[in-house]
This record gives C-alpha cells, structure tokens and sequence, in this order.
C-alpha cells in the first residue's frame, strides 16, 4: 500500500477544526471534531494526572466532539481542587462551542504537582476557540501550544487507499522530548481520521499501532503521569480495513521518530531493530533494553561503537538467544558495518570494520540491527542519546 504524505496535521481530515495560542510558558490547543467516533490510551503510571481520570470517563462511551490541551501545568497529584479545575477546562470549551461538556477530552502536561492557573488557561481557551479553522496554519498553531520542552512541533498526516479504492486520511500532532518509557511516552498525542470505524474497532486499531510504536520509545526510562493518546473520526470515507491499520501504525512510528530525534538535550537519535528473535515478545524486550540502556546511550553520545552496551543490554532483557550466534551492524547513511559476527568481533583496533562503525556513530541518526538468530521475529524501537545538557534541563525543570 503506497501512503502519500501531506501537510495539515490533524486538519488534513476534512471538517476537523484546530487552534492553538500560548501567553509565556501557557499554551492551549483545541481541536473539535464534533459527534465523532473516538477511542484512546492512557498512561499506566498508577499516579494519574486529574484530566486523565476526566478523559477516561469522557470517552466511556467511545464519542467526543472535542479535545482540549493545556502546555504548561500537568495538573496531576492536585486532588479535587485539580479535577474542578479540569472540569472547568471541559466546561469552558463546551459553553463557547454550544457542546455538551461531558463530550470534551482534557489533556495537560507540564509540571506536576502545582496548582492550575485556572483563570489564566481559561483566557487562553476563549482566545483559541475564536480561531478555529481548518487549514494547515490551525494544525501547527495547535501542535506549538502543547510544547513544552519540545524543540520543534511534531505533525504528521497520510493519504491512502482503503481496499475498496476510497481514498482515507490520517492526521496528528504530538508532545513529548522527556520522560519518555514504554508504556507511552511525557507525551500527549491527537489523531484524526475520517475512516468508517466503530469506537471498538478505532481502540483495537490503536493498541496496536501504540505497542508498535510509542511503546517502542524510551527516552530516558521515566513514564508520566499524564500519557494520552486519542484518536477521533468524522466517518465519512470507507469502513476500517487493515490498510487502516498499516496507516495508522506508519503515523504512529512517524511521531515516535520525532520524538525520539527532540530528546531533551539530545544530539542523535538511534533505532534499534532486533531481527530473527524466536517470539514476538523476545523481539520487543531486546529491542526495548537496547534503546533505553544508559550505557548504549552515552555510547551514542560519545560516538563510541561499544557493541559491548549493545550484547550485554540483549543479554538481560529477557529475551532467548544463544550468545554465540548473535550478530551486530550499525547503519548510517549510505555506510554499514557488521561489528559482531554470528558471535565474532569484528571491530578490533586496527580494523576497517572499526574504522567505519566510528563514522558510523559520529553520524545524527544511527540504526542498530541485532540478529538473534533464534527464529523469525523482529521489532523495532527509537531511542536517544543521553547527554550533559538533559541533566541541566531536569535539574532546572521547576527552578
């Protein structure tokens, strides 16, 4: 199935407006899809931000007709106080749109533990609804008013055909560069689609493409309290189909990437691919140890191709292998070099193997293959190096 990448973020679906406006570190971000078909995936943190709790409850019955993100604050770990304040993010949205308030989805994220600047975020939900349009402007306005420690605003939108020959659209926006782990991601990401789905077919589709994905992503270990993924459709083009599934897992794995590129502080970005793994789960925990191993992220740091990192962290994953048919190549740009052969090191001092495995890692973005040899199994994750400047930007994240 070929997918033809546009612009337009989650507006690239026809009849979803979006807006976004920020005041100092304050941003807001609207989208409204009215009546739509909706399902999402929330943190596994047993700490639960106040508009999680709100947002599960919103989307019991698979339907929302808008969603509303603040930058700035997390609102988590601030009791009533901070599920009133939630509500009244929910409230405000729906007294200017003339919706029902149990139909709007509250997203936040920011500093956790700090009351909500309530009437601040409330002044910034009126200025962005008086901006609502459908257009490409709307999306990024949207995309830069949930950053935080974001370095740049991560959007993403396809167009594909379903197996019938109807054309189908999938668009999104995401947050996230810190404090990103399996089991989602700091992130927040919104995701529209126009594909004739029920909320029970949207929410398996998206479990799947979540565990493929930003459940592949690990930034530095820790997971938040605020993760949400939500995804809403107009309904209007062909019914689901696994073209559906194969789009939405591309979309998925495009702002993982992203992600995993704006690290707080990172410098390069790697992707890990375990191949020939004897079970799928096998294939996932290697992949996973890989990406978030402290050690195999300086190693990326540094530009050092310590194939050590990378055997050892396979080794305590979990996963079944035999260490002596475990293969390593590094790939970069048009360079690729076998550092471990079926067991065999080949990177010694001296060698020509060496000498392009540290061009290799000297390059922004670096791919890590790991063959198991134990069956016929692979999985992907996306990591990133892990440097000075991402101790200074969380030492300095309140202060």
């Amino acid at each position: 199935m070929e997918l033809r990448f546009m612009r337009g973020g989650v507006c690239a679906v026809e009849g979803v407006i979006a807006a976004g406006c920020r005041d100092g570190k304050y941003g807001v971000g609207i989208i409204v899809n009215r009546g739509s078909t909706a399902a999402a995936v929330f943190t596994s943190n047993r700490v639960r931000a106040e508009p999680v709790k709100l947002t599960e409850r919103v989307m019991a019955d698979g339907r929302i007709s808008a969603i509303v993100a603040n930058s700035g604050n997390a609102n988590c770990f601030t009791g009533m106080d901070g599920m009133d304040d939630a509500i009244k993010m929910a409230r405000t949205v729906a007294e200017a749109l003339s919706l029902d308030e149990n139909e709007v989805a509250v997203a936040s994220t920011g500093v956790i533990g700090r009351r909500m600047p309530i009437e601040k975020i409330q002044s910034l939900i009126r200025r962005a609804v008086n901006q609502l349009e459908n257009s490409e402007a709307a999306s990024g306005d949207l995309s830069e008013a949930i950053m935080t420690t974001d370095t740049f605003p991560k959007e993403v939108a396809v167009e594909f055909e379903l197996e019938t020959g109807e054309k189908a659209r999938i668009g999104a926006v995401a947050k996230g560069s810190g404090m990103i782990a399996p089991n989602m991601a700091t992130m927040l990401s919104f995701i529209t689609t126009d594909v004739d789905a029920s909320a029970s077919e949207l929410r398996e589709a998206l479990r799947r493409a979540v565990d493929e994905s930003f459940n592949m992503l690990i930034v530095d270990g820790d997971e938040s309290t605020n993760d949400m993924v939500i995804i809403s459709s107009t309904r209007t083009s062909g019914r689901i189909d696994s073209n559906f599934q194969e789009a939405l897992v591309a979309v998925c794995r495009e702002l993982a990437r992203m992600m995993a590129r704006d690290g707080e502080g990172a410098t390069k970005s790697f992707q890990v691919d375990v191949v020939n793994a004897g079970t799928p789960e096998d294939a996932k925990m290697a992949a996973r140890a890989i990406a978030g191993s402290s050690l195999v992220k300086t190693a990326i740091f540094g530009a050092d191709p310590n194939w050590g990192r990378i055997v050892a962290a396979a080794g305590y994953s979990g996963a079944e292998f035999d260490p002596d048919e475990i293969s390593v190549t590094l790939e970069s740009g048009s360079e690729s070099v076998v550092i471990v052969d079926h067991g065999d090191v080949r990177a010694f001092e001296g060698t020509e193997e060496l000498e392009i495995a540290e061009r290799v890692m000297k390059e922004n973005e670096i791919r890590i293959i790991v063959d198991l040899a134990a069956g016929d199994e692979s999985a992907t994750a996306y990591g990133c190096d892990l440097t000075y400047d991402y101790v200074r930007i969380n030492a300095e994240y309140t202060t």
